[in-house]
């Protein structure tokens, strides 16, 4: 049950960044990715670190801005402009990729086996994800693709690192230090490459509220506490629900139309991420059993 329960709650994160791509186009200006990523990660993280009252120490300084930049300053430019240029659910299943590549470099950082039936699992995953893309409404923008593609790796790496160096400091404080760093990055970018921003209206307002606060303070705790406790591979195969999450929204709040290939591709999708829970579930069932053997 506590695993069960752990998973539920991480999963929580990628549900809601599917709405990332509704909020952007639907409530947001276009055509500022740099300011709207600074918008979302600067004011989330000043209000975590005003909470937590702590800054890093020692080697944590230059940690905090290797995992700000790329799990917030790279990541979200990229995002940004895969959701300008591309369709929601096509920008978000360009991204799903990101669990290929983490088992990937797992292998590498963490030196964590690759599992035949997880690699299973994430192929799977990524066929799921194909299927929602046979859209009749699906296009394919170069530039919107490769935002996406380098958004997941940049991702990918954050997950990974962040389960390498293991900060002993709690959640709300590791997502604080990262979340300043990422939009202190952006500060510059955002006044060099973006004009200031038009007069905002209460959507504006409203949409950027929401990304801050659910949709950083909020879903990047539960996704570093999955991470610390699932593993860096359990915890990215559930970034599948996002692009799901996405083309459901999409259907029941724009009406984009859904056929029997993209539900197909969803039930592939949830599928695969329970196959994946069962991949990465065994070897921690196994050793707990071989430890408490020795005990």
């Amino acid at each position: 049950m506590p695993r069960t329960f752990d998973i539920l709650l991480t999963a929580l994160a990628p549900a809601i960044w599917g709405s990332t791509y509704l909020v952007t186009t639907q409530w947001l200006p276009d055509g500022y990715p740099v300011t709207l990523a600074l918008l979302r990660a600067l004011p989330a993280g000043l209000l975590l670190l005003l909470f937590v009252r702590r800054l890093p120490a020692g080697a944590w300084w230059g940690r905090a801005f290797v995992l700000g930049a790329l799990n917030f300053t790279v990541f979200w430019i990229c995002l940004f402009v895969a959701a300008y240029r591309l369709p929601g659910g096509i920008a978000a299943t360009v991204g799903a990729v990101q669990p290929l590549i983490v088992l990937g470099l797992a292998r590498l950082a963490l030196g964590t086996a690759v599992r035949p039936l997880a690699v299973i699992a994430a192929a799977g995953g990524l066929a799921g994800v194909a299927l929602l893309l046979a859209s009749p409404q699906a296009g394919f923008d170069p530039i919107g693709v490769l935002a996406a593609l380098g958004g997941a790796a940049s991702m990918a790496t954050g997950t990974v690192l962040t389960r390498r160096w293991g900060p002993q400091v709690p959640l709300l404080t590791l997502t604080a230090w990262q979340l300043t760093a990422g939009g202190l990055l952006l500060l510059p970018l955002a006044l060099l490459v973006e004009p200031p921003l038009p007069a905002l209206d209460a959507g504006h307002i409203a949409g950027f509220a929401y990304l801050a606060v659910i949709g950083a303070a909020l879903t990047y705790v539960l996704w570093f506490r999955g991470i610390a406790r699932l593993g860096p591979s359990a915890a990215t195969m559930l970034g599948f629900l996002s692009p799901v999450s996405a083309v459901v929204l999409g259907w029941v709040v724009l009406g984009e139309r859904l056929d029997a290939i993209q539900f197909a591709g969803a039930g592939l999708v949830l599928a695969s991420i329970w196959l994946s829970q069962r991949a990465t579930r065994a070897p921690a069932v196994a050793l707990s059993a071989k430890q408490g053997g020795t005990a």
